[in-house]
């Protein structure tokens, strides 16, 4: 910022000595930091201020630039879409004009057959099963050792 070296520092300070004086040049001096402190934070916030204008500005220039993209895609598609809707349109309407070629027999459509292919379907009734003590769970190995294990006697 400026060019002051400690021998221009001293020659100030010693002139400042001398005119302001011995009791009041503390006093003096506070100020002048406190002044130089707000200064410089002035400084520091305008420096701010003007940066975040200019990231404003290239912000609203990114968004139109965006924008007219945009605008420019959506006319592409609608115009797109139309020739699409009227190449279609012919298409139909000179396939409506023809006379069917030949008769094919009709195919019936795929009906899905509804098995629940995970579900066991026995031709003995669940019912009969659980009366008669069928087993219709398996069985986990230490399950079964403790079905069969005989009671403890003390």
């Amino acid at each position: 910022m400026f060019d002051i070296g400690v021998s221009k520092l001293a020659i100030i300070g010693a002139i400042a000595l001398v005119v302001i004086g011995p009791e009041r040049l503390p006093k003096v001096a506070r100020m002048a930091g406190n002044l130089l402190g707000r200064a410089r934070s002035y400084m520091a916030d305008v420096k701010a201020e003007v940066n975040r204008s200019m990231e404003l500005d290239e912000l609203k220039k990114m968004k139109d630039s965006m924008e007219s993209a945009a605008r420019d895609v959506e006319q592409s598609i609608q115009a797109t879409s139309a020739d699409m809707e009227k190449s279609w349109a012919e298409a139909t309407s000179a396939a409506s004009l023809d006379p069917p070629e030949t008769t094919s027999p009709r195919v019936p459509e795929y009906r899905h057959p509804n098995k629940h292919w995970r579900v066991k379907r026995g031709a003995v009734p669940s019912w009969y099963k659980a009366r008669s003590g069928v087993r219709t769970k398996a069985l986990s190995g230490a399950a079964r050792v403790a079905r069969f294990r005989p009671p403890k006697t003390y």
